[in-house]
């Protein structure tokens, strides 16, 4: 079975650490690992936390990198810093999610570094692969909660995407437009020769819209009861004056 843990290297403040849990939870996630020998005020932890307060409590806490490092499989180090000694490529989000579904035993690390400064060039060093967050240039600073919600959100929709739908056929399309068409010429809807007009009308606007086939069943029942309550008998003889 796979294991995602979310490292923070010596984070700074007790309030990022809380935004990290909560970041964590919402996307699935509640293994966290703290290195470094720093205390935290645990109410300001759990008051960014909050309902995710259980992701520190049951974090656990590593004296260096190596020693949080050692049972993962791949290690992937957040930095958005290039250098000589540095990783000489960063892969995308989109990348690592990839990477990580390809992992199906084991322990798979992501590795967060100061608020201030990041990883140092030996931190990454032991990380297997840097993965970078696009940013502007103007501004490319990340905040340590925000970078953590990216990547795991980035994670989660890889293995949990939306649902999806399949967009009905031409054949469907071509019936849907017909019941459409006959349902608005049972009400007398057309003056002239426009029936093709208006049937050619509804089968373009209607293929932009990628209707699905619920979407498809639901038009041609509203159209089709349209004409039979134009078609009741009573309406008939409201319309006749009697």
């Amino acid at each position: 079975m796979r294991t995602v843990q979310v490292i923070l290297v010596e984070p700074q403040d007790a309030a990022n650490i809380g935004s990290v849990c909560r970041a964590m939870k919402t996307m699935g996630l509640k293994h966290l690992g703290i290195v470094g020998n720093r205390m935290y005020d645990t109410n300001r932890v759990f008051t960014l936390a909050l309902h995710a307060k259980e992701v520190y409590e049951n974090s656990r806490r590593y004296a260096t990198l190596e020693e949080a490092l050692t049972e993962s499989v791949i290690v992937f180090g957040a930095s958005r810093r290039r250098g000589k000694f540095r990783k000489y490529f960063s892969i995308s989000p989109e990348m690592m999610a990839e990477k990580i579904a390809l992992v199906k035993e084991g322990t798979v690390s992501i590795v967060f570094g100061r608020e201030s400064d990041g990883l140092t060039d030996k931190e990454l060093a032991l990380c297997n692969m840097a993965v970078r967050i696009p940013t502007s240039q103007e501004f490319p600073s990340l905040n340590l909660a925000q970078a953590v919600q990216i990547l795991t959100y980035t994670l989660f929709n890889s293995t949990h995407p939306l649902g999806s739908y399949t967009p009905v056929r031409g054949k469907q399309l071509d019936q849907l437009t017909g019941v459409i068409t006959e349902s608005l010429e049972q009400i007398g809807f057309f003056k002239r020769e426009e029936k093709e007009e208006v049937r050619r009308f509804y089968k373009d606007i209607l293929s932009r819209s990628l209707i699905s086939q619920s979407e498809t069943k639901r038009l041609e029942k509203m159209f089709k009861k349209i004409a039979a309550v134009n078609n009741h008998p009573q309406r008939r003889w409201l319309a006749a004056g009697l």
